[in-house]
């Protein structure tokens, strides 16, 4: 595609000819239109050239997104605003004692019998799997190249953030919601997709981040398939509609629930996790202290480890 500042529009040399529609026939013209083209394109692609060598990484645009009615509608599953649940991501579910109506569990990890085990228990799942990062534990990360994620993640070994502009890391996510329609989950829990507040190595802002949300809520909608945002309170304004709970961590830690209130006041469920440092020996005033937080009134709220083990308290 040539640059944007060299024209691609067709010189037909009898209309842009002298008068008398007869083309221009002089040599020296002919030169030097020969010589301004090769300049311009010489030019463009050494500018061209220049930036993909300077070192900074970038990202292709936002991918259009088509017809995106089944962004906001569709049949499927819709939680209400208050619905106590409970995550395990750790391992593969090996404990459905916790009886709460919601479950939070790895899409790769988990057989679809799990998942008809707790529908049998009248439970709804909601299938976790990283949006955002690429992991190279995971069956499907040999469907990744090395053009598609940039910086590791801080503090997650075998991670990098992905390039969600990618249309082959859309492709590797279409397949693995189709995955998480096979297996009967309810919903889909995509993590990391707060590029944009982090290092990563990558040009992605909120637009970004909000056009591919937008994707992956077509595409989990179109499957009867509910989907929700984790974290990334920077763009719940743009993505509420489209979404149908918010998964947080740490938002009273760090000061931050009011800016999922607004997923409670549209009746959806703020999927509240906060991890202190004592855990899993909580004192009363810890509990107190993250329970009692004026700002997440309302919201789901559970106490894990960080790994996100069995172990749960709640308020």
């Amino acid at each position: 595609m040539s640059p944007s500042w060299i024209s691609t529009r067709h010189v037909d040399p009898v209309k842009e000819g002298n008068a008398t529609g007869t083309p221009p026939s002089s040599p020296i013209c002919v030169f030097l239109l020969v010589v301004t083209i090769g300049l311009g394109v010489g030019l463009g692609v050494g500018l061209t050239r220049s930036h993909e060598q300077d070192g900074s990484a970038s990202t292709e645009p936002s991918p259009p997104l088509g017809n995106i009615t089944n962004a906001t509608t569709g049949t499927f599953w819709k939680p209400t605003a208050g619905t106590p649940w409970q995550i395990v991501l750790e391992y593969a579910l090996n404990d459905t004692s916790i009886d709460v109506p919601v479950y939070d569990i790895d899409l790769f990890t988990n057989p679809a019998s799990t998942i008809d085990s707790l529908h049998a228990m009248n439970r709804s799942v909601i299938c976790y799997f990283s949006a955002g990062s690429y992991e190279d534990f995971r069956p499907d990360s040999g469907n990744f190249t090395k053009d598609d994620y940039a910086k590791p993640l801080d503090g997650w070994p075998g991670e990098w953030w992905l390039n969600t502009n990618s249309s082959n890391v859309r492709n590797i996510m279409r397949a693995r919601i189709a995955l998480a329609a096979s297996k009967g989950c309810d919903g889909v829990d995509p993590d990391n997709v707060d590029g944009y507040d982090n290092d990563t190595g990558l040009d992605l802002t909120e637009d970004t981040a909000i056009n591919y949300l937008t994707f992956l809520a077509v595409e989990a909608h179109s499957r009867n398939m509910s989907i929700g945002l984790k974290n990334a309170g920077g763009i719940v304004n743009a993505t509420l509609d489209m979404l149908q709970w918010e998964v947080n961590e740490q938002c009273g830690q760090y000061d931050e629930c009011e800016d999922f209130q607004q997923f409670l006041d549209a009746g959806k469920p703020v999927f509240r996790i906060e991890y202190p440092s004592s855990a899993p020996d909580i004192s009363t005033t810890t509990l107190d202290g993250i329970c009692n937080n004026t700002a997440a009134v309302g919201f789901s709220t559970v106490v894990k480890l960080m790994d996100l083990d069995n172990w749960v308290e709640y308020c």
